[in-house]
C-alpha cells in the first residue's frame, strides 16, 4: 500500500460509530460458529482472525492437493494479507509475499517441501510473483533473493510483462504452464499498475488481488477509466468459464452486510469468509459502469468502492 493509500486509510470515517457498535455485539458474539451466508464453502476452517486468543503468524489451507492458501495473521500485520501457492510438474507459482512483521519463507518452504515429498518430486522451481506491487504484498520478496531454483517477478508493468510473455499490455491474456497446469495471466491495472489477476483452469479459482475482496475496493480516481476496463477484460474472459471462487487479498468486511471494520483495526471478530461467488464480479461490473465517468463511494453487502484522491 502506497503512502497515499495508508493517508487516505487515516482520514476514513464513513459509518466508523456504527460500525463500531457493531463490534461492541460482535464481541459478545464472538464465540459463535462462524460461517458463511449460504451456499457451500471451499475452506474447512475459520480463518485465523485475531479475535480468538493465541494464533499462528501464518495459516495454512489446502483447497485441494496441488493448491494451497496461506494467511498472515492480523496481529502480525493489520492488513492480514493472504498469500497464494499453485502447484504443477515443473514449477510452483507463489502470489505475493506478505505485508512484513514476520519471516514467510519458513512456511512456503515447508509447504512445499511437504508436497514434494508427497509427491515423490525432486525438482521443482519456484516462481515467485504478485498481485500487485503494494508494500502489503511483497515485504517479503528479500526472504526468496539466492533461494535454489526460484525466480521472483519485478514490480513494475514492464517487469510482470517481459517474465509472462505478455507483449500489448495490458490488453492481452497469456497462458502461464506449471507443468500439467496451466493459469491464465489477466492484466488488471487501475488499482496498482502492475496487478494482475490469475485464472487456474484446473479448480477455476479467479484470483483478482485487491480488484475485488470482501473489503474496501481502492480506486484512484485518475485510474477510474482503467480499472473499469480491467473489470470488463476480467468478465469477458471469464464469463463462460465456470469460474467457482473469487479469491482477493483481503477481508475487511465483516459477517453484516455492508459493514467493514474501522482501518487499522487489531482483530477481525465474525469476520465475512474470504471467498466470493462470481456473481459479485458481475454486481462489481454493473455498479462501475452506472457511475459514468467519476468514481464514488458506494457501499454494496460484500465490498466498497472506495475512491482515492
Amino acid at each position: 500500500m502506497s503512502a497515499s493509500d495508508r493517508r487516505y486509510r487515516a482520514a476514513h470515517t464513513l459509518g466508523a460509530k456504527a460500525v463500531c457498535g457493531a463490534l461492541s455485539l460482535i464481541a459478545l458474539l464472538s464465540g459463535m460458529p462462524r460461517s458463511a451466508r449460504g451456499g457451500d464453502v471451499p475452506f474447512a476452517q475459520p480463518w485465523i482472525d485475531a479475535a480468538h486468543g493465541p494464533e499462528p503468524a501464518m495459516q495454512v489451507q489446502r483447497y485441494d492437493a496441488d493448491t494451497y492458501v496461506v494467511r498472515q495473521s492480523i496481529a502480525t500485520n493489520f492488513e492480514g494479507p493472504f498469500v497464494f501457492l499453485f502447484f504443477g510438474t515443473e514449477r510452483v507459482l507463489e502470489i505475493d509475499t506478505g505485508a512484513g512483521g514476520l519471516e514467510i519463507r519458513p512456511t512456503i518452504d515447508k509447504v512445499i517441501a511437504d508436497w514434494a515429498a508427497t509427491k515423490g518430486s525432486k525438482s521443482l522451481k519456484l516462481v515467485v510473483a504478485h498481485s500487485h506491487s503494494h508494500g502489503d504484498h511483497i515485504a517479503g520478496d528479500p526472504e526468496f533473493a539466492g533461494r535454489a531454483d526460484t525466480t521472483v517477478v519485478g514490480h513494475s508493468p514492464e517487469e510482470v510483462a517481459a517474465f509472462f510473455n505478455v507483449h500489448s499490455w495490458p490488453n492481452e491474456i497469456v497462458a502461464f504452464d506449471l507443468g500439467g497446469r496451466v493459469l491464465d495471466i489477466i492484466p488488471s491495472p487501475g488499482h496498482e499498475p502492475a496487478e494482475i489477476a490469475v485464472f487456474d483452469r484446473r479448480t477455476h479459482l479467479l484470483l483478482m488481488g485487491d480488484e475485488l475482496y470482501p473489503g474496501r475496493l481502492y480506486i484512484p480516481n485518475r485510474e477510474f477509466q482503467t480499472y473499469r476496463s480491467t473489470i470488463d477484460r476480467v468478465v469477458n474472459f471469464t464469463r463462460s468459464r465456470d469460474v467457482s471462487w473469487i479469491l482477493g487479498n483481503h477481508i475487511e468486511m465483516t459477517q453484516t452486510p455492508g459493514r467493514d471494520y474501522p482501518m487499522h483495526t487489531p482483530s477481525h471478530p465474525l469476520e465475512r469468509r474470504l471467498e466470493l461467488p462470481y456473481a459479485r464480479l458481475l454486481e462489481l461490473q454493473e455498479a462501475v459502469h452506472a457511475m459514468g465517468d467519476q468514481v464514488r463511494l458506494e457501499v454494496h453487502d460484500d465490498f466498497i468502492i472506495y475512491p482515492l484522491p
